[in-house]
């Protein structure tokens, strides 16, 4: 299969990785020339914009930072609604569904069908093909591409309506991001009563308290200090703002995960929004006045 691939970030990149090693034929394109060479030397195709992949190839994916990286990329001057040959364009990344609408409804203008495909699982999901990937569009197109997105994880077939997808993808990453920032007040709480960070993830993890920042966060970043989960807590703030957006529409009360919200916020102005999602616990730790570390 054809396949176009733009955005080689840390997911992207993977991503595209592996459709290259399974056989496809992926013309990729990047605003960074060192990402789109090191994939050309692969086996890619290099691209020198959106437009001219979506002139190379019928299905075009991306992964991209932010709704409005993706609103430009994907409908914008020179982007994929420009392309010649493109009939689909999957979304890999995390807009919320009334950008997806609204992407839906101005391909649709010009014969081209959205396909919202947000993925979890990280980087390390990314590397190794075991992302969820939550799909939602016409079925006929979502079978279309069923193999491809195959190669990247796990599908997870949400409906038909635009955004379905990206809904899903809000609801399991401010679920997340609150199993990270609790956990942080919690293993912050221990350390300060004296207790030892190792064991205390021992037993969370052969208890109810389980969950994905105890059972790998932790112990790899934090407790080494080396925040490095590879997601950064600015990303996750604008998923969290995302899901908030939704909500309000929705009118349905969340009083956690605006608390949640508060603590990326802190987290983002104290350390920096390029900061790893991590650091969360490191205003915490601040005001604590000690260090959940073992290295």
């Amino acid at each position: 299969m054809d396949i176009g691939f733009i955005g080689l970030g840390n997911m992207g990149a993977h991503m595209a990785r592996r459709l290259l090693e399974a056989g496809h034929r992926v013309v990729v394109y990047d605003t960074r020339q060192e990402a789109i060479g090191d994939l050309a030397a692969r086996g890619a195709i290099a691209a020198r914009s959106p437009a001219e992949v979506a002139n190379a190839a019928e299905t075009v994916m991306a992964s991209l930072p932010t709704p409005d990286v993706v609103l430009k990329v994907a409908t914008g001057p020179d982007g994929v609604i420009e392309g010649k040959r493109v009939r689909r364009f999957v979304d890999l990344s995390t807009t919320g569904a009334m950008m997806a609408q609204r992407i839906f409804k101005l391909l649709s203008a010009r014969g081209i069908v959205q396909i919202d495909s947000p993925v979890s699982g990280g980087v390390r999901g990314a590397e190794k093909g075991t992302l969820a990937v939550m799909v939602s569009g016409p079925l006929a197109e979502i079978a279309a591409i069923e193999p491809a997105l195959a190669v990247i994880g796990k599908i997870f077939i949400l409906g038909e309506r635009p955004g379905a997808g990206q809904t899903m993808k809000l609801v399991n990453n401010v679920l997340s991001a609150t199993a990270m920032t609790a956990t942080a007040e919690a293993m912050v709480t221990g350390m300060k009563a004296g207790l030892d960070p190792r064991l205390m993830l021992d037993v969370i993890n052969a208890g109810t308290g389980r969950n994905t920042a105890t059972e790998d966060k932790f112990a790899k970043a934090v407790l080494p200090g080396t925040f490095d989960l590879g997601f950064t807590a600015g990303l996750m703030m604008k998923d969290v703002n995302l899901f908030l957006a939704e909500r309000e529409a929705l009118g349905v009360p969340t009083d956690v995960i605006d608390a949640v919200a508060r603590l990326l916020k802190l987290t983002c102005d104290e350390a920096g929004p390029d900061a790893d999602i991590s650091a969360v616990v490191q205003p915490v730790e601040k005001r604590a006045g000690v260090k959940v570390r073992a290295p």
